[in-house]
């Protein structure tokens, strides 16, 4: 993976997700470009140029991989003291709602 993704409940963070953090539109771009290592610049480029080539292929793929693939979770890299709080205020609600 380009960018260290690393969430402390379940380790690295496997699979393709879209990145919404870093995306423009829906983040399938960036989603693609972290999983298999690109620029994101690079993989936009290349979505350019199918879009003027294959406009509704492309738009067909774009919208089927936005609903399809899921969004990448937040990954918090603050203070463990921070998360500890949150963490156990989530357990709460849970256990209250």
């Amino acid at each position: 993976m380009s960018r260290d993704t690393w969430n402390s409940d379940y380790g690295p963070l496997r699979g393709f997700y879209r990145d919404r953090e870093n995306g423009w539109i829906f983040g399938v771009c960036a989603g693609l470009a972290d999983r298999f290592n690109f620029r994101v610049g690079t993989v936009r480029v290349i979505a350019i140029i199918s879009l003027l080539l294959f406009f509704w292929l492309t738009v067909a793929l774009y919208l089927g991989a936005t609903v399809l693939i899921r969004e990448k979770p937040l990954v918090y890299s603050g203070r463990q003291s921070e998360y500890d709080f949150w963490e156990r205020y989530r357990r709460d609600y849970r256990r209250h709602s």
